[in-house]
């Protein structure tokens, strides 16, 4: 394959982002399986950008302040570099393409929950910038997107024709194995003061999250274990409570669960793969979902996973980990304290994950999008 793609680097220097983590496991997946592809990011002035050899860099200048500067860089500044540089098509890996580019376009698209979910709809501001990313949606040439669930919503509520979107399943990093370095993960067990076991919750506390959920279910699992292996919740808590979050903190207290749930706040990304590996169990009772990466990244870490039985979840999960409804108490206590208790299952578990989780990588990820980058340009010729 010999062809350029200009891709927007909005998210390039946010790594600790979906958005950045899909376009630099992308960038490095197409290095390693299709050389002779030209890559050029398009990044606006001033930030630094850490470009792979081999992939150039087009600066953009920045014109307007926050919000109204990132739209103008998608609809006007990111397809006119794409243009000036001489690429043959247009890659947008986030929801936030152009309503017009002289390049073909191909939008990833990981999931539509401002659409979909109303707790995420935000105010007006928000809700004109879905209708124009949905709009531009439309007019691309391909839409990419993370599992065959979202792929199934994109076509029905975008209307879009089925052969026009394109599902392929990601991947995570390198650092995440089961192979364990014990002096780094007790270096990380001592940084958030982690107990020798404990289950783990990775992820945000918006309300699809279903963290209210969780704990309620750990009040069962604290009765069946006499609460000698505590909940550990890693990821933000809201500065503000709002309908689309839960109150973490009033959830705990109102359970009585203080002794047996502990919120460690954000985990840095060089530190999850030992979150994951001295867990036990980890939990995903999350309803929404475009992937749901951090069950992948357990798996791949060989740690038995407990996953909600919704959206994209199934398809990483298949018959590796217990897949349970999201509202069902007992049966997410009961799949934790199997788990908890049953030596055996959880090792048959942990080794079902890693199997499993082998199928998933970003070489893959490159030659199924740079197929998609070829059937593109085949029908523009």
């Amino acid at each position: 394959m010999n062809f350029h793609v200009a891709l927007n680097a909005w998210f390039w220097n946010r790594p600790d982002t979906g958005s950045g983590q899909y376009l630099r496991g992308l960038v490095d997946g197409l290095r390693a399986v299709e050389p002779d592809i030209r890559l050029t990011l398009v990044a606006p002035e001033g930030w630094q950008v850490d470009a792979p050899p081999g992939v150039g860099i087009e600066r953009v200048r920045l014109r307007g302040a926050e919000h109204v500067g990132k739209v103008l860089f998608e609809q006007k500044g990111f397809p006119q570099a794409a243009s000036r540089v001489g690429a043959d098509l247009a890659h947008i890996p986030y929801w936030g393409a152009p309503l017009s580019s002289s390049s073909p376009i191909v939008v990833t698209i990981h999931d539509l929950i401002p659409l979909l979910l109303p707790a995420y709809r935000g105010g007006l501001p928000a809700r004109l910038y879905t209708a124009l990313v949905a709009a531009s949606a439309r007019g691309a040439s391909a839409v990419l997107t993370d599992s065959a669930h979202s792929g199934r919503d994109i076509s029905k509520h975008l209307t879009l024709p089925a052969d026009r979107v394109h599902a392929i399943l990601l991947a995570c990093g390198k650092s995440y194995r089961p192979e364990s370095d014990k002096a780094v993960d007790e270096a990380v067990r001592r940084k958030y003061d982690l107990p020798p076991e404990y289950v783990l919750y990775l992820g945000g506390s918006d309300v699809r999250k279903n963290v209210d959920t969780l704990i309620e279910a750990f009040v069962h699992v604290k009765a069946g274990t006499g609460g000698d292996i505590p909940l550990v919740l890693a990821g933000h808590l809201p500065k503000q409570i709002t309908p689309r979050f839960i109150d973490v903190r009033q959830v705990i207290d109102r359970m009585n669960m203080g002794d047996a749930v502990r919120a460690i706040g954000p985990a840095d990304e060089a530190d999850k793969p030992s979150l994951y590996r001295m867990a036990k169990c980890f939990v995903f009772p999350s309803r929404y979902e475009g992937f749901g990466l951090p069950v992948l990244e357990a798996m791949t870490c060989g740690t038995p996973v407990v996953a909600a039985d919704t959206s994209s979840l199934p398809e990483i999960v298949g018959e590796a980990g217990f897949l349970v409804r999201p509202d069902d108490i007992e049966h997410l206590a009961g799949a934790i304290l199997s788990i908890l208790v049953e030596e055996d299952l959880a090792h048959d578990l942990s080794q079902k994950g890693i199997k499993r989780a082998a199928c998933f990588s970003w070489e893959r990820v490159a030659r199924e999008t740079a197929a998609v980058y070829q059937k593109v340009l085949d029908g523009k010729n």
